[in-house]
């Protein structure tokens, strides 16, 4: 057998820019992006690409260049998570809430050559910018307008993004890898962290979590797909190439709120969801909201979702399945597989089973749970904790222009280290209790914000809860918990009966004991919410006292 070994015809490099190709050939006159009144067929989406990857070319742009994108989830968004690697680029694409500081930072780290924005963001970048070290190479700009007109001012932005979709070549022949293990994204971390990392990942890791993902959720052909999740989250867990996989439907929204989202699912027919748990919470508290007329998948991730939403949203209709992953392993790598035996179990048991991350999807190596000194795997007890680590041909290749990090995270063992805290299920099924930077010791005992908050939601009255630690002079540290009401429940709860309320459900220790009403819980743009200003502010308030103890 020896006389075997790859040649040409076998070891073609993986990459999910093929599967544009494949997909205006099955259903070129399908619809592929509906934005507004407008709707795009699979063939002229292809085409719109391969002239916006011709014109970036023209615009000098070579091989591994780094090109950002800084939009909504629009139509332009979507075309570019191909174009930009078929001009033979690196995408990255940039959180559209962060400052012009922040922006500043990412784009002459990265050094991008080349800056897609769209007009809404365009004073951001304009400033960010302005804030370039003396000497260091501007990127070009081009604009992102909503109708295709030409704006009243183009100071600053060298043309439109409708100017290169008309004057690029529709035949450009794409530029594909040269290795599989090639870079194809470059994208900063952001939320949970206030020091982002450039995570960098390869065509080979964004084909296989696009196939993985498709495959773990049982995705038909030709579906219906919402995007809330915003694209520059981990690229969208991959599903902005996996639509074209399956020739979905892509229903572009310029902005979230439950009632839009209810909107589109009556008039599209939508049949598939990602977002955050908070998008669930969202979508189960719409006043006078009816159950759904069909049912509609959705996959949440990004935080651990209680128990107490899972089970709202699912009463109205919603069909939820619960993933784990992070942007350094490019999209879902852990689900919480479902078995139908669970299906006969008590709503609010299904919703607890629910609530855990689960198992290794079916083209990922390999998880576990590790006691983070010996290495060795925990107990599976459910009550051990641990720091969950991963490996699988999707994790990053590293972290840009950060070899310490790189090592410090991927070491040696063959793990990826993820910081997250997480107990092992008897039946090996994973469940993520916090960040290892969130763990609340108090008197010795540690404890899960994560835990805390399950119960805080439960509460009629909360909308919200976040937990994080504050000192005490004399327990070290307690929790206090940030709560938003529901609106129709301001001024009619306090303080303490959110306190007591808990006490009646957790262990002394756990028991908040400061709790702070907030109208809204500061959160990311992927519903994440934002613990490290929690923190903050917590410290702000002085070391809790034995009299101001709820």
């Amino acid at each position: 057998m020896d006389q075997f070994r790859r040649s040409p015809a076998n070891s073609s490099p993986l990459t999910p820019l093929s599967f544009l190709d494949r997909c205006a050939t099955v259903y070129g006159d399908c619809p592929s992006v509906v934005y507004g009144d407008t709707t795009y067929t699979w063939n002229e989406t292809r085409r719109r690409i391969l002239q916006v990857a011709s014109s970036i070319s023209n615009f000098g742009i070579k091989r591994n260049d780094v090109v950002s994108v800084v939009a909504p989830n629009v139509p332009a968004m979507y075309e570019l998570y191909f174009a930009i690697p078929m001009a033979g680029a690196i995408i990255n694409s940039i959180n559209t809430r962060l400052d012009a500081r922040t922006v500043s930072v990412i784009l002459s780290h990265s050094e991008s050559k080349l800056v897609f924005v769209d007009y809404q963001s365009a004073s951001i970048i304009l400033d960010a910018i302005s804030m370039f070290s003396p000497g260091l190479q501007k990127p070009m700009l081009v604009l992102i307008t909503d109708d295709g007109s030409t704006p009243q001012s183009m100071v600053g932005f060298r043309c439109t993004y409708e100017s290169m979709v008309e004057n690029g070549d529709p035949g450009f022949n794409w530029i594909r890898p040269v290795s599989e293990w090639d870079p194809m994204t470059l994208n900063y971390t952001s939320g949970t962290t206030s020091s982002p990392k450039g995570v960098v990942h390869s065509h080979r890791g964004m084909f296989l979590i696009a196939v993985d993902s498709l495959i773990e959720w049982s995705v038909p052909k030709q579906p219906v797909y919402l995007w809330t999740l915003p694209m520059f989250h981990a690229n969208g867990w991959s599903y902005t190439w996996g639509t074209a996989a399956v020739g979905a439907t892509n229903i572009c929204l310029r902005k979230f709120d439950g009632a839009i989202v209810y909107d589109a699912i009556n008039k599209h027919g939508v049949t598939h969801i990602c977002g955050a748990p908070v998008v669930l919470n969202m979508l189960s508290n719409v006043p006078n909201v009816k159950p759904l007329k069909k049912p509609v998948n959705i996959m949440t991730a990004g935080a651990p979702p209680p128990a107490a939403v899972l089970a709202r949203a699912e009463s109205l209709g919603f069909i939820i399945s619960h993933g784990y992953g992070l942007t350094e392993i490019g999209g879902l790598t852990v689900t919480c597989a479902w078995k139908q035996k669970w299906n006969r179990f008590p709503a609010t048991e299904r919703a607890r089973l629910k609530a855990r991350q689960g198992v290794r999807t079916v083209a990922f190596t390999d998880m576990d749970v590790v006691d983070p000194e010996s290495g060795l795997s925990v107990t599976r007890d459910g009550s051990t904790l641990g720091e969950v680590v991963l490996r699988g041909g999707c994790v990053m290749l590293g972290y840009f222009k950060d070899p310490v990090g790189t090592t410090k995270c991927m070491r040696e063992n063959g793990w990826f280290y993820t910081g997250d805290v997480a107990v092992m299920h008897p039946d090996g099924y994973l469940e993520i209790k916090d960040r290892s930077k969130d763990v609340i010791i108090s008197g010795g005992e540690n404890l899960s914000s994560v835990e805390v908050e399950s119960v805080l939601y439960t509460h009629p009255a909360v909308n919200e809860a976040a937990v994080v630690a504050r000192a005490d002079d004399h327990w070290g540290e307690t929790p206090c918990a940030f709560v938003s009401l529901k609106a129709e429940m301001v001024g009619k709860v306090t303080e303490r009966e959110v306190a007591e309320y808990c006490r009646g459900k957790l262990p002394g220790f756990m028991v908040p004991k400061t709790v702070v009403f907030k109208e809204e819980l500061p959160k990311t743009s992927t519903g994440k919410i934002q613990k490290f200003i929690l923190r903050e502010m917590a410290k702000a308030m002085g070391p809790n006292t034995r009299n101001s103890r709820l």
